[in-house]
């Protein structure tokens, strides 16, 4: 597993993220699941929106080009959770249930909320390529594009390009599901197309090189019927093609009935990578078979890159059951994973004292 050094100098990323398209060459939802996102002002930052713990970690350093993450080989493994990016307890916990150290983390942020160049840069130096779902909370979709919230853009994207590691941008996720204020009925893909290459442009105009861009619709099911083509906003405003989707007790049971018809329509409009961005599987008499029917439908998936465990339990909207995402929800979900991660390649081993 990559473990970068604390602050390097710009060669020296690079090298690191050469190793990492090495490792894997060599084989390595919406309000009703999503933790809640870190709020405006949090995070440990100042009143200016600057880093309270570091007013510049990546001075000094080039510009980190994202291009070295477009087209990874292998098969990554990543885990979301609460917490910020500085939180690196998920990270120790997942590895430890999984097997495997992650090469991914997600977290979530509401718009608004600055980028913690400290936080990313800590969780890139333990070894995870910081994956941040940005949602777009109660802003309305036409306000980004009209360029009303451009005062904060810009200074996200300074934050961004300050931080001089790679971050994946899960930009207003799962946009063609009614459950998200950015989603159908309170938006149009019109809306979401022409928000999204807004905030692209301004990170082009600034001379960003360290994002990824990751679109990322959630699966077809009984929820979410919308098609995602109209959401598309093209190859050249995508690095990756994420999916959300999860086997739940009121969501899909099998790769083939929930992730796979996706997949062929995505395939009808893009060939840019697969990220499964975010899944799970519910706790239930059933949860082992189905952790090997995700693990093997994605490894079984042509283009496919990774994928995202929701390592979390979370009520479901109306109801105070908990739905058990998390990895070792029962012992035989656990070493189901475990199973599956190390079979099926996901991940690298963990380094040997």
């Amino acid at each position: 597993m990559i473990r970068p050094l604390p602050a390097p100098g710009g060669a020296a990323r690079v090298l690191v993220a050469l190793l990492l398209l090495l490792l894997l060459a060599t084989g390595c939802s919406g309000e009703r699941l999503v933790p809640d996102a870190v709020p405006a002002g949090a995070g440990g930052h100042d009143e200016d929106g600057g880093d309270a713990a570091s007013a510049s970690p990546g001075a000094g350093l080039e510009p980190y080009d994202a291009a070295l993450l477009r087209t990874p080989q292998g098969r990554m493994l990543g885990v979301a959770s609460e917490g910020g990016p500085a939180d690196l307890g998920p990270v120790a916990a997942f590895t430890a249930k999984a097997g495997r150290k992650p090469d991914l983390r997600e977290y979530y942020l509401l718009w608004g909320a600055p980028f913690d160049t400290a936080g990313n840069a800590a969780l890139w130096a333990n070894g995870q390529v910081p994956v941040v779902s940005w949602v777009p909370g109660e802003t309305p979709l036409a306000s980004i594009a009209g360029g009303d919230q451009d005062e904060y853009l810009s200074t996200f994207a300074d934050q961004v390009a300050g931080y001089h590691g790679p971050v994946a941008i899960v930009l207003a996720p799962e946009m063609n599901s009614g459950w998200n204020p950015w989603g159908p009925g309170r938006a149009t893909a019109e809306d979401f197309v022409r928000a999204w290459k807004h905030v692209h442009g301004v990170f082009e105009e600034q001379g960003v090189t360290n994002a990824l861009w990751v679109w990322a619709p959630h699966v077809s099911d009984q929820h979410s019927s919308v098609a995602p083509r109209p959401y598309y906003p093209g190859d050249g405003y995508v690095d990756w093609v994420g999916m959300v989707g999860y086997y739940g007790p009121e969501d899909g049971s099998s790769w083939s009935g929930m992730f796979a018809p996706t997949v062929r329509t995505v395939r009808a409009f893009t060939k840019k990578p697969l990220l499964i961005s975010e899944t799970g599987v519910a706790e239930g008499a059933g949860k082992a078979r189905q952790v090997d029917d995700l693990f093997g439908g994605a490894a079984g998936t042509e283009g496919l890159i990774g994928l995202v465990w929701f390592d979390l339990q979370k009520s479901w909207p109306g109801s105070t059951y908990r739905t058990d995402w998390r990895v070792d929800s029962s012992p035989g979900a656990a070493a189901a994973v475990k199973k599956g991660v190390a079979a099926l390649g996901f991940g690298h081993p963990a380094p040997r004292d």
